[in-house]
């Protein structure tokens, strides 16, 4: 089927009553970070949930009158509990783009906020062609953080001239420490990393992961093999807001990797007993924020001025609000360079961005990803933009 086109999200739009806009998500990785933003600026909120993973969103953060707050004192959103208005159950994650749950997101005037969930448990056919709700960001965007796709991140990140690490065909042309990134066999959305030093390595260690099940050869053969760039890890997290024509630094983290962390809060003797019993496994579990100095924030913003600006040349409209450049800073031959290892073309997982400085030398506060776009759809609103939003 074709993609959904421009226009009929626009007539979709159309029959919005204005005044009662509900923010969507699912509930997942960033949902409780876009529900919070949205309940301050004045919106109602809604989240598709998976039988068996809702409590976070029906129970835990599900929005109660908070019967301690004095009427009047503290603006409305203040005077409930919790940042989840609606929950709707689902039998599991990819249903949200059934005719029925579509139904019932467009009668709440629903604009629906994608995440990482969003597209690694739905099928992209079915949102570039069947979800019939307006997204918040670029819709047709996402499949390009796959690898394995044709004009995909690492061809924009080479177009727009931002450096990122070697890519190796085969395990043959390995010729320095390389990254493996290959998906694991029971939750094909996550990754098993792993470090080789050679064509030898290399098989050693996905011979290892193979045995034990961690991954199987179809996801061997997509796997990624890429330059091991050392250097400090940083994520830049960034928004653009099409209504100002402005890049904005939303704020800097870094990963947190099971087990990986655990090992490196060990000594160097306890390290070497623990490898004798257990191998490193680096699987995203969290992020923590960090800063960078204020002499890399002008290279920052460079990266993702040069990425906006091949985004909005080769799949207009470009990057919509926010995406996340993915990398490590290194110093090599007496200056210090952005390597960028992945793109997150929507909002990154990382709510502790709000917890560095960037969005608060702009608007006096700092901001997390679910306020500055609750901002966003809240000046669209008012100055009759929505349409530059969402697709």
């Amino acid at each position: 089927m074709p993609a959904i086109s421009h226009q009929h999200i626009l007539e979709i739009l159309n029959k919005y009553d204005k005044n009662n806009i509900t923010i969507g998500v699912l509930g997942g990785h960033s949902g409780l970070d876009v529900c919070h933003g949205a309940k301050k600026y004045g919106f109602k909120t809604v989240a598709v949930c998976q039988k068996g993973r809702e409590n976070t969103y029906s129970k835990y953060f599900y929005s109660k009158p908070d019967y301690d707050v004095v009427p009047g004192q503290l603006e409305p959103w203040h005077a409930t509990k919790g940042c989840v208005d609606e929950v709707i159950m689902v039998d599991k994650f990819a249903d949200v783009a059934t005719p029925k749950v579509q139904e019932q997101l467009r009668a709440m005037n629903t604009i629906f906020i994608h995440n990482r969930y969003f597209w690694v448990y739905c099928d992209f056919k079915a949102i570039e062609s069947d979800f019939l709700v307006p997204i918040f960001g670029t819709r047709d965007m996402l499949r390009l953080e796959e690898r394995d796709v044709e004009r995909n991140q690492y061809w924009l990140l080479e177009q727009a001239g931002i450096r990122f690490p070697k890519i190796y065909d085969t395990p043959d042309s390995i010729d320095r420490m390389v990254m493996v990134k290959v998906n694991e066999a029971e939750r094909s959305y996550e990754r098993a990393f792993f470090v080789a030093f050679g064509k030898a390595d290399y098989e050693k260690k996905a011979g290892e992961l193979l045995d034990k099940g961690v991954i199987n050869k179809e996801g061997l053969d997509k796997a990624v093999i890429e330059e091991f760039v050392v250097g400090a890890h940083v994520n830049f997290n960034f928004f653009y807001s099409p209504l100002d024509d402005e890049l904005e630094l939303m704020g800097t983290d870094m990963r947190r990797q099971t087990n990986l962390d655990g090992f490196l809060r060990m000594t160097a003797d306890q390290q070497l007993e623990a490898l004798k019993h257990m191998k490193p496994s680096m699987v995203e579990n969290g992020h923590s924020a960090c800063t960078i100095k204020e002499s890399l924030v002008e290279k920052a913003f460079e990266v993702g001025e040069k990425f906006v600006k091949l985004t909005r040349e080769e799949n207009p409209p470009g990057i919509i609000g926010p995406f996340a450049l993915q990398g490590a800073v290194t110093a090599e031959k007496g200056r210090e360079e952005i390597v960028i290892f992945d793109v997150s073309m929507r909002i990154p997982g990382s709510p502790g961005t709000r917890y560095t400085p960037y969005s608060g030398y702009l608007y006096g506060e700092s901001l997390s990803y679910g306020e500055r776009i609750a901002m966003e759809v809240r000046k669209a609103l008012k100055e009759d933009g929505l349409e530059q939003l969402v697709t």
